[in-house]
C-alpha cells in the first residue's frame, strides 16, 4: 500500500438483504472501477497488491469491525471472504479465516471461538484472477451468501480440535500443511522476524512465528460447486 489509497468507506449494511444486494451491484465489474468510485489508487503490480481487493471490497461493503476478531459486518454478523479464483471458477489459494491463539486462550470450546464465529456466516465474493491480469482489471463475480452444513460444520470443529489440541500440548513445531482435512494452520507474518508468544514441549512460554487458521481450496471449492453451475 503507499500513501496515495484513501479508504472511505460505505455505511454498515443493517441486514443481509442489503449487503448481498450492495455485493451483486459489484459483480461483473473490474476492481478498478470499484476502486475509482472509492477514490483510491489501483496497484500497478501483483507484488504490491497483496489485500488490496479485500480492503477496497471491505470498503465498498461498509464492514466495520477492521482488525478486531469479529465478523467484519458486525451488526448483521457476517464475514467477508474474497476468493481469487480461475477461469473455471475453482480457488486459486487457501483461504485465511484468523489468527490461531498459540497461548490456548479462547480454545476451550468450538461454539463461541474466532473461527466458528468468523465461518457461521459468510459473504463468499469471488475475484476472477490470473498472472498475465492486471490488479484493477481483474473481475468481481456473483457473491454467494453461506453457512455451513452440518456436515462441513462438523469436518471444520474436527480439524480444529485437532489442531488447537496440538497447539495447548506444545506441539505447534509439529504441525505441517498435512494436518486438517478443511481447516489448517500456516504460518503468518508480514516479515519472517514476526514473532509470538506460544506454548513449548515443555509447557514453557516460547517465542514463535505467527499462525493463521487457513481454509483449503479443496474445501472451498466444494462451496463454489455446490452453489454455482461449475
Amino acid at each position: 500500500m503507499n500513501g496515495a489509497h484513501r479508504w472511505r468507506p460505505n455505511p454498515a449494511p443493517q441486514s443481509e438483504e442489503e449487503l448481498l444486494e450492495r455485493a451483486r451491484e459489484m459483480a461483473g465489474q473490474p476492481l478498478a472501477s470499484l476502486a475509482q468510485g472509492q477514490a483510491v489508487t489501483v496497484p500497478v503490480d501483483s507484488r504490491r497488491a497483496k489485500g488490496w481487493a479485500g480492503q477496497l471490497i471491505e470498503a465498498y461493503l461498509g464492514a466495520t469491525a477492521g482488525s478486531l476478531s469479529e465478523p467484519d459486518f458486525q451488526i448483521i454478523g457476517v464475514e467477508l471472504k474474497t476468493i481469487p479464483v480461475n477461469a473455471r471458477g475453482e480457488p486459486r489459494e487457501s483461504t485465511y479465516v484468523c489468527t490461531v491463539p498459540l497461548m490456548g486462550e479462547s480454545s476451550v470450546d468450538w461454539h463461541g471461538c474466532n473461527v466458528q464465529r468468523k465461518l457461521a456466516r459468510v459473504l463468499w465474493v469471488p475475484i476472477l484472477t490470473d498472472k498475465a491480469t492486471a490488479p484493477g482489471d481483474r473481475i468481481i463475480g456473483w457473491p454467494l451468501l453461506w453457512s455451513p452444513s452440518p456436515e462441513q460444520a462438523s469436518d471444520l470443529q474436527a480439524d480444529w480440535q485437532e489442531l488447537m489440541d496440538m497447539v495447548c500440548l506444545g506441539e505447534l513445531e509439529s504441525i505441517s500443511a498435512h494436518h486438517g482435512t478443511c481447516l489448517q494452520i500456516r504460518p503468518k507474518a508480514a516479515n519472517s522476524r514476526a514473532r509470538s508468544w506460544g506454548i513449548g514441549e515443555s509447557g514453557e512460554h516460547v517465542r514463535t512465528l505467527p499462525r493463521g487458521f487457513y481454509l483449503r481450496p479443496g474445501f472451498t471449492r466444494g462451496i463454489l460447486q455446490q452453489h454455482y453451475a461449475l
